[in-house]
């Protein structure tokens, strides 16, 4: 499968084609997004060089400092790149981790926020049903490259892979597990939750709230593919990509229950009393001299009529 072709001297790689595809879909997204929640969609465009930078730069420090076990084999380490730090910068050779992408990300859209005197956590609410569709389109740059594929399957839907890309162990088996496929669907199921949840639920949803379901969705969704890899990143003896998205989802799932339980409930009774009592006040005078005295005024009036 050929992976890009040729402009003059350019080669255009289609997963790069197929990346930035994703990014500006997601672009689109927050600024419908960012539409209906009464913000300005110029600050999508204008913060979207940010999280793209950021992200690049996360992605490929994630993948230099938690190597898979393809690479530590072939010599390929976190020592190897930094003793070659211009292998470091090639991210066109591949080696970028979505992990560090979000974190990446995340840096960048903290710093814009605080440079704009935005709230970082009411754009990140925006931004993340588009991102969960952004990963969604990624996924498909991995099976032009022919990577991310999972166990070997007999299945209907397994993919062929070419001997060039399966790994030594497994060079005479032809047929695996469309990981990347599983992933891309997940996260299109997952950017549907967080419209539909940010819709349905608007009125009751804090800022940050869908930021945290989704640092719960995507974790749960890794965390269980993880088991269909074949090649994974081990650090210290640990699976350090299925290990942080367990980490993640559980401390985001901890705050996002913690901060509802700890959200003040006012009762109905209340709030009617607070409201009665308010117009009350702006009804009633301030003060006997300013207000009328029922007496005072059958008493003049009486006067009045035996005058006549």
């Amino acid at each position: 499968m050929r992976e890009g072709f040729q402009i003059g001297p350019l080669t255009i790689r289609y997963y790069a084609l197929i990346i930035m595809a994703g990014v500006l879909l997601a672009a689109w997204l927050a600024t419908v997004e960012a539409k209906r929640k009464g913000k300005d969609p110029e600050y999508i465009w204008d913060m979207l060089p940010w999280l793209v930078i950021g992200g690049i730069i996360g992605a490929r420090l994630w993948h230099i400092f938690t190597p898979d076990a393809e690479s530590v084999k072939a010599g390929i380490t976190t020592a190897w790149y930094l003793k070659h730090p211009l292998d470091a910068l090639a991210i066109w050779k591949g080696g970028l981790g979505i992990p560090g992408a979000v974190i990446g990300g995340c840096v960048a859209l903290l710093i814009y926020a605080k440079q704009k005197k935005q709230s970082f956590l009411e754009w990140a609410d925006i931004v993340v049903p588009g991102l969960a569709v952004a990963q969604a389109v990624g996924r498909w740059g991995n099976f032009i490259n022919q990577e991310v594929y999972g166990l070997p399957s007999d299945l209907p839907w397994a993919i062929y892979i070419d001997p060039a890309h399966r790994i030594k162990e497994l060079a005479s088996v032809e047929r695996y597990h469309p990981l990347f496929l599983y992933e891309s669907l997940l996260n299109l199921l997952a950017a549907g939750i967080l419209l539909i949840i940010g819709r349905k639920y608007k009125e009751k949803l804090l800022n940050g709230d869908l930021f945290l379901i989704y640092l719960i969705l995507y974790p749960v969704i890794r965390f269980g593919l993880e088991f269909l890899r074949l090649v994974i990143s081990p650090v210290a003896g640990i699976n350090i990509n299925q290990t942080t998205m367990a980490v993640i989802a559980v401390v985001a799932a901890a705050i996002l229950i913690f901060r509802h339980a700890q959200k003040p409930k006012t009762q109905p009774e209340e709030i009617l009393l607070s409201e009665a009592t308010s117009i009350v006040n702006e009804i009633e005078p301030e003060s006997p001299e300013e207000g009328f005295n029922d007496e005072e005024l059958q008493s003049e009036e009486l006067d009045e009529i035996e005058q006549k």
